[in-house]
């Protein structure tokens, strides 16, 4: 996907949300990373990293599963290796499924797509989550109404634009068992839904038909298969439903929490269009920079696990550049960032991300949050007294100024 000055046309919902057009952001952080790649002689894709990766992961997905189904025989041996099941798979779709997905996995267009469909081997649909994911919330990131991914209906307030309910007031305590739901869903229910209903939120989409069709329905009955008829060849249907919910429920709280942990904590803004003239009031490139924040940078067991996406400004920049390339590029990305007075914010480990996320949970349940509050004080107004709030060593964030930049075209 290429954004332009306006959102593509994936889906029809009122009039096309627009971004600020000015491109001075967009040329000059493109030219740094461009010259980055010139001088230093590094591949934005097909990198030699990405394939020793997949082979790992691939290796530890099938030696636990093996072990799971056909050796292990007390729960002290099945449901450690339920857990690894289930990480390696959430490690799969972090750096194998995403790369593909994003086109960021090789030159050619084949490979991508076997990359990313084994998000189908693992439950899950390459077709959906392409519109669900690069076109809707890589377009609309964190605008309310519009980004499905900060959307959890009821049962959850993730904006200050969102009706709070009374039972918000807990959300940051009981929220977290209901994230590992999130792979269940994919599994059994959304796919589905989505595939009947020919939408994605508020959003249409095209019914998969043809080969996209066929692709769907068949790795669902490839997941059923190895995920439940052959475990249940040599054991109890109980057995096999505990082991299932318990990789399932890892898998899903690892992706759900490394998503929040990135785009909703109060260091991202949650802009809404402007109700005058329908469009938000940046830059596409600004926009994403502002609405996401990375974690960790320095840690490279945490790259190399979350395939590169504790770097999540660097990727909603560039997200069809490997992510073995993010740690470089974040430098060129932070100083550009800088030199325009755009938000740069991070979080220094992954266990201050889940801290922010836990009390931005609690703040958007709570009475005394506005409705049509801005949670990101600091970054827009120069009022730092929010992000002061928290430890200096946990975080850091280059204040927006009043730049005016343009989109940001993929490279």
């Amino acid at each position: 996907m290429t954004p332009s000055r306006r959102s593509p046309g994936a889906a029809g919902r009122r009039r096309p949300l627009k971004f600020r057009t000015d491109s001075a952001f967009q040329v000059e952080l493109r030219r740094r990373v461009d010259a980055y790649f010139l001088t230093s002689g590094r591949r934005r894709r097909d990198c030699w990293q990405m394939y020793l990766k997949m082979a790992i992961l691939i290796a530890c997905l099938a030696v636990s599963y093996v072990l799971l189904v056909f050796a292990a025989h007390a729960w002290w041996q099945s449901v450690p290796l339920a857990v690894l099941l289930g990480l390696t798979a959430a490690g799969i779709g972090f750096n194998v499924q995403h790369d593909g997905g994003h086109q960021a996995y090789s030159n050619h267009r084949l490979i991508n797509k076997l990359m990313a469909m084994t998000l189908d081997l693992i439950g899950g649909s390459s077709y959906f989550w392409h519109w669900k994911h690069v076109v809707i919330h890589h377009t609309y990131v964190n605008v309310t109404g519009h980004d499905s991914d900060i959307n959890l209906g009821f049962l959850g307030r993730l904006t200050p634009h969102q009706p709070r309910l009374a039972f918000h007031r807990w959300q940051h305590l009981y929220l977290w068992p209901f994230y590992g739901l999130v792979a269940v869903r994919w599994h059994l229910v959304d796919d589905f839904r989505r595939l009947i209903a020919g939408r994605i939120g508020s959003y249409r989409v095209g019914r998969p038909t043809g080969g996209d069709l066929v692709l769907l329905l068949a790795g669902k009955a490839i997941f059923a298969f190895w995920a439940f008829g052959l475990p249940l060849l040599f054991h109890p249907v109980s057995a096999v439903l505990v082991h299932y919910g318990v990789a399932a429920l890892v898998l899903g709280n690892a992706l759900a929490v490394v998503f929040q942990v990135a785009h909703c904590v109060g260091e991202a803004a949650f802009p809404l269009p402007s109700t005058d003239s329908g469009r938000i009031e940046q830059a596409w490139a600004i926009h994403q920079a502002e609405t996401t924040v990375d974690f960790a940078r320095r840690n490279r067991v945490v790259a190399w696990l979350l395939g590169g996406l504790n770097f999540q400004i660097e990727h909603h920049l560039f997200p069809t550049i490997s992510h073995v390339n993010y740690p470089a590029i974040s430098k060129l990305v932070e100083q550009t960032c800088r030199d325009f007075g755009v938000a740069y914010a991070e979080h220094r480990s992954f266990r201050e991300g889940v801290i922010a996320h836990f009390r931005w949970l609690r703040r958007m349940g709570i009475p005394t949050t506005p409705r049509g509050g801005e949670p990101r004080e600091g970054a827009r107004n120069g009022n730092t007294s929010d992000v002061a709030r928290r430890p200096r060593s946990a975080i850091s964030v280059w204040p927006s100024g009043t730049s005016e930049v343009g989109t940001i075209y993929l490279i």
